[in-house]
């Protein structure tokens, strides 16, 4: 428990400090970096299914997307506007497929090509490109408060789950996947992040404002008198956020029980691998990324 503290002390500061105040060409690389030791960890466990991965072709498909985020504009305007990325994330979902295969075609065993071609094509649909909606979601007008929602909301529904789960816990959610799992603690996670998102859309600009007087945000990071949205739709996509994260959490659990392991790593110290820290996130992302596009192309 005291390497976990302690890691999270150490990791926090610096997360929120790129969310918020850092350009985005060096989120853009930071979660580059976050994707490609999470894709490591992944290819890792698929060779427990039998799968031997594509591993440099996978890492450098991946480089190229975060190095477009990077190099496709300043920090005055977005790197991407919102139909363009779209069209970015798209093309690099569909061309991936061909992409892995047609480097299949120089292996030894032509039997293991299309296993091996999948498992690089799902480990960027599933990791690499929820990081990049993330780098998205911030150069969008009240980026930086948006994706201080979104980590406040998994936290919390996290923490919640897993204090509640192991006080009061008495009906398991999926003992097969995740036998710690509980009913009660996935309730108690969904109200937390209720409450964190209630309290931050309530006191939005306050919260806004403190952040630019103490210089951790621009102006356009935060949210300020009309930007404000009502609280229903608020609730709501909470809620999503919330269950999606859940579902995220579950579905890695899959995966680490179907490879026989506890961790997917052993990267952060009382946290177990880096897909350990953000396998919520990668769910989660993708929803609040929806919602903010939405709302721009209304």
């Amino acid at each position: 428990m005291l390497k976990r503290i302690a890691t999270a002390v150490v990791l926090i500061p610096i997360v929120l400090a790129l969310i918020l105040r850092g350009p985005v060409w060096l989120l853009a690389v930071f979660a580059g970096v976050v994707a490609l030791l999470t894709i490591h960890e992944f290819l890792k466990l698929t060779e427990s299914y039998g799968v031997e991965p594509m591993t440099l072709p996978t890492y450098l498909f991946t480089c190229a997307f975060f190095v477009t985020l990077c190099f496709s504009g300043g920090d005055e305007t977005p790197l991407f506007s919102t139909g363009k990325f779209l069209v970015t994330l798209g093309f690099a979902a569909a061309i991936a497929p061909f992409l892995f295969l047609t480097r299949a075609m120089r292996g030894a065993d032509l039997r293991k090509g299309y296993s091996a071609s999948a498992a690089s094509v799902f480990a960027f649909t599933y990791i690499a490109l929820p990081m990049g909606m993330l780098v998205q979601l911030r150069q969008q007008w009240a980026g930086a408060f948006y994706l201080l929602y979104l980590l406040l909301v998994v936290w919390a529904g996290d923490i919640f789950a897993y204090f509640v789960g192991k006080s009061m816990g008495r009906h398991l959610m999926a003992p097969r996947i995740s036998p710690k799992k509980t009913w009660e603690g996935a309730v108690a996670s969904v109200a937390a992040s209720v409450g964190v998102g209630w309290i931050l859309f309530t006191h939005a600009e306050a919260i806004s404002s403190a952040l630019l007087r103490w210089g951790l945000i621009e102006r356009r990071g935060g949210l300020f008198g009309l930007e404000q949205p009502a609280m229903g739709p608020v609730i709501v996509l909470t809620i999503a956020l919330n269950i999606a994260a859940q579902l995220g959490d579950l579905v890695e659990s899959l995966i680490k029980r179907g490879a026989n392991v506890k961790d997917s790593g052993a990267l952060l110290p009382g946290h177990g691998g880096m897909l350990d820290r953000i396998d919520a996130l990668l769910f989660a992302a993708p929803v609040l990324w929806f919602f903010m596009a939405w709302r721009v192309v209304q």
